[in-house]
């Protein structure tokens, strides 16, 4: 998936075709995120910025890392959801339903992965915020609004697998992995809120 065009991926996306789905762009707009705030970051080095540069050289380096982790994450899922459509081909019987329950909670894992990974992309848009490069603010918007996405979309991307994940202590632990959406995803949207008051003064 990484080295596919965007148009291409796209195209497949369109596709009548099992993967990639809506697990994939969760992971997507995680990338997306991280690649703006790693342009942002840069764009914030130099002697102007040197109170600030021990911050602006750690988050470059980390949105470098959760960037690849993302597209990492999104052809995990195109696979973990191919082994959910080859489990329900299996003939019926309790193997069948084994095999199922176990893609499933292999298919909610990319997206679990991908909220983790959007909690901390929206931990460095505030950290980017008061200290970036002001003419980039609107790119720390734009990466606040991806890792949203992100956030909500792989949400409902392990949802979709719980209602066939038999054992407790993994349903459990995957919304426990889930629990800090909705708050993430307002802390988010006060990254925008503030970026979008700047632009009116």
């Amino acid at each position: 998936m990484r080295d596919t065009t965007i148009a291409a991926f796209l195209s497949e996306l369109a596709g009548k075709v099992p993967a990639p789905g809506g697990g994939a762009t969760a992971a997507l707009h995680a990338a997306q995120a991280a690649a703006l705030l790693g342009m942002v970051a840069r764009y914030s080095t130099g002697e102007k910025y040197a109170e600030h540069a021990a911050v602006v050289y750690a988050v470059i380096g980390e949105t470098d890392e959760l960037r690849a982790r993302a597209l990492d994450l999104a052809e995990a899922d195109a696979a973990a959801f191919t082994a959910v459509t080859d489990a329900y081909r299996l003939p019926k019987g309790e193997e069948r339903s084994l095999s199922i329950a176990r893609a499933l909670a292999g298919a909610a894992e990319p997206p679990a992965r991908v909220a983790e990974t959007a909690y901390r992309l929206v931990e460095l848009c505030e950290t980017l915020l008061p200290i970036g490069n002001r003419n980039l603010l609107t790119d720390v918007a734009a990466a606040a609004e991806a890792a949203r996405a992100a956030l909500t979309t792989a949400r409902v991307n392990v949802e979709v697998n719980l209602g066939g994940i038999t054992d407790e202590g993994t349903r459990g632990a995957l919304l426990s992995r889930l629990a800090e959406v909705d708050s993430a995803a307002a802390r988010a949207e006060r990254v925008t809120a503030e970026v979008r008051t700047g632009l009116k003064t």
